[in-house]
């Protein structure tokens, strides 16, 4: 039980700190990986009691680091686009 709790702080940790550092790019992807590093954790606890079916987990996985290689390519083509990862740098109206 006090794992679960465990996961959830480290979850809720990662969105405020997605919602606090809303600057820069790199730091929010960084929140948002720990914040789904945290689910897996929890999701991997929660599917071992049943009888360890991990399909849905395999899944969970592939859909994460997809999530990752599509912020990684949106920060390199901001970087070769405006210079930095900082939002509060460029301007909307340029596009």
């Amino acid at each position: 039980m006090l794992l679960n709790f465990m996961f959830l702080f480290m979850f809720f940790n990662g969105l405020l700190m997605l919602l606090l550092n809303r600057k820069v790019l790199l730091t929010m992807l960084l929140s948002l990986e720990f914040s789904l590093l945290s689910l897996l954790m929890l999701l991997l606890k929660f599917l071992m009691s049943f009888y360890f079916e991990f399909y849905f987990l395999l899944m969970f996985m592939v859909f994460m680091v997809l999530g990752s290689v599509v912020g990684l390519m949106i920060m390199i083509l901001m970087i070769r686009f405006w210079g930095n990862d900082i939002f509060f740098l460029m301007n909307l109206l340029e596009c």
